[in-house]
């Protein structure tokens, strides 16, 4: 099955930056088929103590379109290595409403345009855990 495996969280005062990976590895016998990670958006998400999960950023299958949601637009940059299978998420200015749980995820769909909605996305890694001191 589907692996993402997040990694670069840690505990950064305000204003600082911090860059997380998400590495994606195996297959399904459905949609994840070998080679599948180029073919799909890539998401990533949060969940703050308390809160519901939400929409961070997303970056498509070639890395030509991004899409963020307002609070962090500015600060922090999705991009993608296709020949690595990994998905980074570059944060700076970081503040302490950024403090949450950072998943990265796949969308059910290849070459879809998914942003927003967790339930699009069809798997998750365990999250990272990014706090932000003030």
């Amino acid at each position: 099955q589907v692996q993402l495996v997040e990694s670069g969280g840690g505990l950064v005062q305000a204003g600082g930056s911090l860059r997380l990976s998400c590495v994606a590895s195996g297959r399904t016998s459905g949609n994840y088929t070998m080679g599948w990670f180029r073919q799909y958006t890539m998401g990533w998400f949060r969940q703050a103590p308390g809160a519901e999960r939400e929409f961070v950023a997303a970056i498509t299958w070639g890395g030509g379109t991004t899409y963020y949601t307002d609070s962090v637009k500015g600060r922090f940059s999705i991009s993608r290595d296709n020949a690595k299978n990994t998905v980074y998420l570059q944060m700076n200015t970081l503040k302490p409403e950024d403090t949450a749980v950072y998943y990265c995820a796949v969308p059910h769909a290849a070459y879809s345009v998914t942003k927003g909605k967790p339930d699009e996305y069809g798997h998750w890694g365990q999250g990272t855990q990014v706090t932000v001191s003030s």
